[in-house]
């Protein structure tokens, strides 16, 4: 049997589920090596062969997205596959042109190549943009079904950035869980809130096993997407959550279209803040290319533990990373406390960034005032907090979902920012689920 030669453009994310969904079913495509991008710290890693299957006797490697042109030339290189999310679709058509130009075939595989099904009714949430507010919704209707009785199992999409062999199936149920599996900020940003509400959540590697774990002790599944990626698990009822905030990145983000045209539920999300022209412009984009999807509109509400503590103090703000590096929002819900609560100054990081800190700030120009917070290693949390020592605020604002306070150590006051969902029009959205899961339910 003829093979063709591969290489397949990551994040450590899907590029891994893909892999174990298309390529161990299709061994005529032999991948010779993943590119990494987006992430920093994982490159120079392998993708263990016990994950990879039968067919590979040995550790595929990674390298850096900036040699593909060598690669290429090096493996003979045939099909090139994209497997990572939230790119501009001009950027995607860059990196098809460059694949080309070397001589290879530029692939995106579809939804019905690379997801599962499984065994129970599943929903998902997903976005067209990182950042959009979707893992609020995401916890609130886990908690809506639990208080319901029913069984969750909740996915998270995956974010593998240790060691990939100890992390093919992760279940977190405690904070211990995530400081045994020695998570990184952005890890804890996703899975902490659900283990605060007392949820069991799972991610890791290999999906096909996670979704067993989760079905094992489950009724029902909830997809909580990463980005704006498309959901690993087959969907009974797709809730997509569109940003007015950054109208028109429904169109023209991948795959965030993807998601935005196969809608059931639609949310536009942030309408407090946005502009009439923002608002309409999501909605007249719905009504063309989700013509069938039920709109609703919402807000985030933003909750801050300690108002008191912020007026009249200079304050360091600190966001959650991804939705403030790659999800190019300049600033976030720590941001509007700082205003709405009467911040005497708000202490600009960047002057005092060292290190990788400083290269985001260099990689992402659109940031504000503001601190990502970044922690994908322990050399990263160490420049993050040198930073806010550097800075000397009197308050840190924590909007990041991991909990800095719990991850650096700081000898600087912190107030913690939450944000939940507030519907503000249509369907109630907790209603729809409930019809969803009773309608599947009575299928089985």
């Amino acid at each position: 049997m003829s093979r063709f030669d591969c290489i397949i453009m990551g994040a450590a994310g899907r590029d891994f589920h893909d892999f174990q969904t298309f390529f161990r079913t299709h061994p005529d495509f032999r991948v010779r090596c993943f590119t990494a991008t987006q992430i920093p710290f994982i490159d120079e890693r392998r993708f263990p062969k016990e994950l990879a299957g039968d067919d590979y006797n040995e550790d595929v490697p990674i390298h850096l997205e900036a040699e593909l042109p060598d690669l290429i030339e090096r493996y003979g290189a045939q099909f090139v596959f994209l497997s990572y999310s939230d790119l501009a679709h001009v950027d995607v058509m860059h990196k098809a042109s460059l694949v080309q130009a070397c001589g290879a075939s530029f692939v995106l595989l579809g939804p019905d190549h690379t997801q599962l099904r499984s065994k129970r009714p599943v929903l998902s949430v997903t976005a067209v943009r990182t950042g959009a507010g979707k893992s609020p919704i995401s916890q609130a209707i886990a908690a809506h079904l639990v208080g319901r009785g029913h069984r969750v199992g909740c996915l998270r999409h995956p974010m593998p950035y240790g060691d990939l062999r100890k992390q093919a199936v992760q279940r977190f149920a405690s904070v211990e869980d995530l400081d045994q599996h020695d998570c990184t900020v952005e890890e804890r940003e996703e899975y902490e809130p659900y283990v605060a509400r007392g949820l069991i959540i799972f991610a890791g590697v290999d999906y096909a096993r996670i979704l067993e774990a989760a079905e094992a002790e489950s009724d029902l599944i909830l997809w909580d997407g990463g980005n704006n990626d498309m959901p690993f698990v087959r969907s009974d009822l797709r809730i997509v959550v569109a940003d007015a905030l950054r109208a028109g990145h429904e169109l023209s983000f991948y795959p965030g279209e993807t998601n935005f045209r196969s809608a059931d539920v639609l949310v536009i999300n942030k309408v407090g803040a946005a502009t009439a022209e923002q608002l309409m412009t999501v909605r007249r984009h719905a009504a063309v290319h989700a013509p069938k999807a039920i709109v609703i509109e919402s807000d985030l509400a933003v909750n801050v533990a300690e108002p008191e503590a912020i007026r009249g103090r200079r304050v360091l703000v600190i966001e959650d990373g991804p939705t403030t590096t790659h999800g190019h929002m300049p600033s976030g819900a720590g941001m509007i406390a700082a205003q709405r609560y009467g911040a005497r100054e708000i202490v600009d990081p960047r002057p005092f960034a060292v290190g990788s800190v400083k290269k985001a700030y260099d990689a992402y120009p659109h940031m504000a005032a503001v601190l990502p917070a970044l922690g994908y290693s322990d050399e990263q949390r160490r420049e993050l907090a040198e930073t806010i020592a550097k800075a000397a605020p009197d308050v840190v604002i924590d909007a990041s979902p991991a909990r800095i306070e719990r991850v650096l150590e700081l000898h600087i006051p912190v107030v913690t920012v939450t944000y939940a969902f507030d519907q503000k029009s249509g369907p109630p959205l907790l209603g729809l689920v409930d019809d969803m899961v009773k309608r599947e339910l009575a299928k089985r």
